[in-house]
């Protein structure tokens, strides 16, 4: 009854078989037969020209598009609350040889088109200041919630009309798609996105993310520095075969629509404890020590999450069935 965090779910079965599958002799690095197939599989989901490179790690993925699309000397605006801020360890700055976080409030962790215009407005033309390149937004927030496709479309636009890059860290990308129940195109590159970090760790993956480029100019930049990063796995097609598995009769989607019903359960359960609407899988309630102790004497285990507050997420294995005893004991407190 673990609700740390969905890092912690097993990988899907259909990506253990898949690398199973793929354990025979193949060419090295991503000259495989199905690290090939993966700009034309995502560019089916997207709709469009992609260009797609596997890394092991949604930070990878963060900061290889952060640094094809922002130099040493420039900015990137993101959330106060971003992951690329608190939980990255520094990697952006690091990958990027120095690039400035700018960083934004907002609530739900949300950045506003307004918010944007109103930071950039003092940010003087000089050499003395450093100058922004790129946004990058969370789908879904570091609080649990989704931007819809008309509010990406709205900093989209901003962002173009600045000639700044757009950004979209999709760790949970699968689970706010699922809920907004549009096409990843709409809430992606119709809207203006240049660079998406695709995740699918957290949703049943074991060891692969997926960069997708919807500037396909851009991955030119990024494959040399997934090497000189040292990401660049010499036996990529496992990496591939788990992201193709993924996509394959539309398994994303399932997990993540498991996981959601999942927490708008325990939204349900949690009535007006609720911090945050509940739009994806994690779920931030409000409970005193007593009550958090007594939920963890029961089996639960979840994060505090600041004072008298709790985390609390659901993995996209966790049906129903395993949900319903933690929304219980919640809704009796």
């Amino acid at each position: 009854m673990r609700f740390f965090s969905d890092n912690a779910a097993p990988a899907h079965p259909a990506v253990l078989e898949a690398i199973l599958a793929a354990n025979g002799q193949d060419t090295a690095y991503d000259g495989d037969s199905l690290s090939r197939r993966l700009d034309a599989r995502f560019g089916e989901v997207f709709g469009c020209e992609v260009a797609v490179l596997w890394v092991p790690s949604g930070t990878a993925a963060n900061c290889l598009a952060l640094t094809a699309m922002c130099p040493p000397h420039g900015g990137i605006v993101c959330h106060a609350d971003a992951h690329i801020q608190n939980d990255e360890g520094g990697a952006p700055e690091f990958y990027t040889h120095g690039a400035k976080l700018m960083l934004l409030g907002g609530e739900q962790a949300k950045l506003t088109p307004d918010a944007i215009t109103a930071f950039l407005s003092t940010v003087r033309d000089d050499v003395h200041q450093v100058q922004p390149h790129v946004v990058s937004i969370t789908q879904a927030t570091e609080a649990g919630c989704v931007y819809t496709a008309q509010e990406v479309a709205a900093i989209g636009a901003m962002a173009r009309e600045r000639r700044l890059g757009l950004h979209m860290d999709g760790a949970r990308f699968a689970n706010a798609v699922a809920y907004l129940g549009c096409t990843p195109a709409e809430v992606t590159w119709k809207a203006g996105v240049d660079a998406l970090s695709f995740g699918f760790i957290k949703n049943g993956g074991m060891s692969a993310e997926a960069l997708v480029f919807f500037r396909p100019e851009l991955a030119k930049v990024a494959k040399y520095r997934r090497k000189r990063a040292g990401l660049l796995a010499s036996k990529g097609r496992f990496l591939a075969a788990q992201l193709l598995a993924m996509l394959d009769d539309d398994v994303w989607l399932t997990n993540a629509r498991t996981a959601n019903v999942g927490a708008a359960m325990l939204a349900e359960a949690a009535g007006e404890r609720l911090v945050h609407p509940v739009q994806a899988n994690e779920v931030f309630v409000r409970l005193n020590a007593q009550e958090a102790a007594g939920l963890r004497a029961q089996g639960f285990d979840f994060y505090d999450w600041g004072a008298g507050q709790a985390r609390l997420v659901v993995a996209w294995d966790q049906g129903a069935e395993i949900v319903a005893p933690l929304a219980r004991a919640i809704a009796a407190l």
